[in-house]
């Protein structure tokens, strides 16, 4: 066994037995230790940094109770996990769904460390959340339950500090109602949260960027392969904020998306979705995706949101949840002729799919480059937040476009340097590695 095998292992090791019934964390530390092997090798003085990188600088749980409509108490659990701040304030979104927990916000918060690593931007990684549904509850009530999370919240964030968003579940509606009691427990009008809405704070462009942003390093790979976007048929997996806008901006480019999805089942139009229905029943009705047939009969829904990856396509841009492509999955995209994936989700697909993909030679954008449009766009609002103006939106798409082409180029570039050529996750986790990597040497043992 070689010295960068027996350090990756005794670490992996002791990251499985400290955070015992977690394997969605243990999945993404895995990943990356792996990719890391070569450096490790060339730069054996890095081996203590993985030591430190593992173990969160700070675990935050917080009972979060609040009263529904019909009067009666709720609890539920609120989670913030700080997990690393050499390059910058913690940096990261808030996610309400059924299935968090801790070992979910610990795999959110390790991935957000490279990828934001990867902007290029000072800030580092963090996440959080809540085990809270917003589905099915009225305004009042997502209101009171913000409220109260953010009640616990306000003392551990801060514009320098930390800076959530959003993410699943949690969209313009919660970021005002948590900024409004943000506002209300501290006086202070700043940027600790980004995603705000435009009247007070908000930028540009960040609703669309994450899906704009995949599109936009979809479009350096499929360049780097002698290709565009034209005439290509594209899969988008979800119908949340990331799949709309990435359908819209691969549509803008000449795709045709023919197939979207929710946690309920999938929807295929072979004449391309119709992204004013998707927004209408998603963004404003709050619907199901099945009513998308209701109103095109051409249409079909299927149960069950899996099988949206045996539809033939020749992009798959997974954008809803956490291994949502199995092996199985991968395997019929690879059969159906796929010739391009990129993650808009975080960690849409397993370890076994993306050897899938690999193995079959099908360029691959890992998420925690792809996706990274978002928190960079977050960044560039917390630029505008401290300068007290605000960019056009032109602007802001120019300098999101700008740095997914420099991330892709990047993580490209160390890919090739480290041997792992053609391997974009690899050189996804190195990029980010080595900037978070640099600076914690630099600041001593914390």
């Amino acid at each position: 066994m070689s010295f960068s095998q027996q350090v990756i292992s005794e670490i992996m090791d002791g990251v499985t037995k400290r955070n015992p019934g977690e394997p969605t964390f243990h999945q993404a530390v895995m990943e990356v230790l792996e990719s890391l092997e070569p450096v490790i090798e060339k730069h054996p003085e890095y081996a203590d940094i993985l030591h430190r990188i593992v173990e969160p600088e700070r675990q935050i749980i917080f009972r979060v109770p609040w009263v529904d409509d019909n009067g009666r108490l709720q609890v539920n659990r609120g989670f913030r996990v700080q997990f690393n701040s050499a390059i910058g304030p913690y940096k990261g979104g808030l996610r309400f769904h059924p299935s968090v927990n801790v070992g979910i916000i610990k795999f959110l918060g390790f991935e957000q460390i490279f990828k934001n690593s990867l902007t290029g931007l000072p800030i580092g990684g963090g996440k959080g959340g809540s085990d809270f549904d917003p589905k099915g509850k009225s305004d009042a009530e997502v209101m009171r339950f913000c409220q109260s999370f953010m009640t616990e919240l306000f003392r551990h964030i801060g514009a320098d500090v930390d800076v959530p968003a959003g993410d699943i579940g949690v969209g313009g509606r919660e970021i005002g109602y948590l900024y409004g009691q943000y506002k209300r427990l501290t006086g202070v009008y700043h940027g600790v949260l980004t995603g705000k809405g435009l009247s007070y704070g908000g930028s540009l462009t960040r609703t669309e960027a994450t899906g704009y942003g995949l599109v936009y390093f979809l479009e350096e790979m499929l360049k780097e392969n002698g290709q565009d976007l034209a005439n290509k048929t594209v899969v988008v997996s979800g119908s949340g904020n990331v799949a709309i806008y990435a359908a819209e901006k691969a549509r803008q480019l000449g795709a045709r998306v023919v197939a979207m999805s929710d946690s309920n089942g999938y929807i295929f139009d072979a004449d391309g979705i119709n992204l004013a229905t998707i927004k209408q029943l998603k963004e404003i009705e709050r619907q199901r995706i099945k009513a998308y047939v209701e109103r095109h009969p051409s249409a079909e829904y299927h149960e069950g949101p899996k099988g949206i990856w045996s539809i033939k396509c020749d992009i798959a841009l997974p954008c809803a949840t956490q291994n949502e492509i199995d092996e199985e999955s991968a395997s019929q995209l690879v059969a159906n002729g796929v010739k391009f994936v990129a993650e808009g989700a975080n960690m849409p697909s397993t370890p076994e799919a993306i050897k899938v993909f690999q193995d079959n030679r099908i360029p691959f954008g890992p998420a925690k480059a792809s996706n990274a449009g978002g928190v960079a766009t977050s960044a560039l609002e917390m630029s505008q937040n401290s300068m007290r103006c605000s960019w056009t939106f032109e602007e802001v798409d120019a300098k999101l476009k700008g740095i997914m082409i420099n991330i892709y180029r990047e993580t490209s570039r160390v890919a090739r340097e480290y041997g792992c050529e053609d391997n974009l996750v690899a050189g996804a986790n190195i990029a980010g590695f080595l900037k978070v990597a640099d600076a914690m040497m630099a600041q001593g043992i914390v």
